[in-house]
């Protein structure tokens, strides 16, 4: 790693939503954040959240969390054109690339380089167009979560490998172990000498590439005491109870809803395998969150998930178009004993901080 001489710097983070939110993007952002604040040479970290809906919760001690820009476009353009007009800044980071023209922007006007970070749909190809290819294009450095996501959206946008880095996410294990179900919610969920599939993830119709249609669609051929638990909300519920009921399976599909975090890491604790056959994540935070409650878990080898389970080194890898495949995986995944894999240290914050002082590097020198 190079020499770090330079201190006192400031960073400007446009999220897109950080604390006070739920979802990948968000823990993306906080993770991002308290990296950043970790590093000696960091001074202070401006972020303006474009959403923040939640209890904010308590904030690193060097960020400037400016609420000042939730009502509305035009009041968040303010707001960060008021920190760039204020004072210097020497990295910018975009979370999101709808954001990258307030990026680019803030860059011109400050003279500071900046990062553009990707994470999965949003940056594959069904999105391309001329404007995004043209801020894509000018990013001084491209920060992707996958290595699938990263080729993916320079097939449309040829940035130079060099400017590129893949930096997966990562996690607080520290709140996540195995342990025994929570006789409540198992109670709660009808759940009891059930073995149970799990997946986490919102039911949107326009998302639906998660993998709940293929696994409902593997019930009646699996073993009348597997019960499949799906956690999440959304519109898809009732076209997903509606699919269940047809196939004769109703009372062994149980829909939890959104859990709340405090009962996330107990109801992960329910669940004897975690799968997601999906075909649009662009890596899977779920997947970490699973196996470090020691549940085996299933990736799909179509997306970034595969990159989660580190290409079945740590779960398995399979193609959710082939029935019988997935149909095999899961079974083998019920059968398996419970247990943290070798190697998830692999996402574990130490190495994420080392990998995000790195791009500092890269942008302040």
């Amino acid at each position: 790693m190079a020499d770090h001489p330079r201190r006192g710097l400031r960073v400007l983070y446009l999220a897109t939503d950080a604390y006070g939110e739920h979802g990948g993007i968000a823990l993306f952002s906080r993770n991002l954040i308290e990296a950043l604040d970790a590093d000696d040479r960091v001074a202070e970290i401006v972020c303006p959240p474009r959403v923040a809906r939640g209890a904010i919760g308590p904030l690193p001690p060097k960020l400037n969390y400016d609420l000042r820009g939730l009502t509305g476009r035009a009041a968040y353009l303010r707001t960060v054109l008021g920190h760039v007009l204020s004072g210097r800044f020497d990295a910018i980071i975009v979370p999101h690339i709808g954001l990258a023209p307030i990026a680019w922007a803030a860059a011109k006007l400050t003279g500071a380089r900046w990062a553009l970070c990707l994470h999965g749909v949003e940056a594959w190809p069904a999105v391309a167009s001329a404007r995004r290819r043209f801020f894509g294009l000018r990013a001084d450095a491209i920060v992707s979560v996958s290595a699938l996501t990263l080729g993916r959206f320079r097939s449309w946008c040829p940035v130079d490998p060099a400017r590129c880095v893949v930096i997966p996410n990562a996690m607080d294990f520290t709140s996540y172990a195995p342990g025994p179900r929570d006789p409540v919610l198992e109670a709660r969920y009808g759940l009891t000498g059930k073995r149970v599939i799990l997946t986490l993830g919102r039911l949107d119709p326009r998302e639906r590439y998660k993998g709940f249609d293929e696994i409902i669609e593997l019930l009646p051929e699996l073993a009348p005491d597997v019960t499949y638990l799906i956690a999440g909300k959304g519109e898809d519920r009732a076209r997903l109870e509606a699919k269940a009921a047809a196939l004769g399976v109703a009372d062994r599909v149980v829909f939890a809803g959104m859990v709340p975090e405090a009962e996330k890491v107990a109801t992960y604790r329910l669940a004897d395998a975690y799968a997601m056959p999906s075909t649009g994540e662009g890596f899977g935070f779920v997947f970490l969150e699973a196996m470090a409650c020691g549940i085996p878990a299933i990736a799909s080898d179509l997306d970034g998930g595969r990159e989660a389970v580190r290409e079945g080194k740590l779960g398995q890898v399979v193609d959710p178009r082939d029935r019988e495949g997935l149909k095999a995986a899961i079974v083998r995944a019920l059968d398996q004993p419970k247990g943290v894999p070798d190697g998830l240290d692999y996402f574990a914050l130490p190495a994420y901080r080392a990998r995000i002082s790195d791009l500092l590097t890269r942008l302040v020198a």
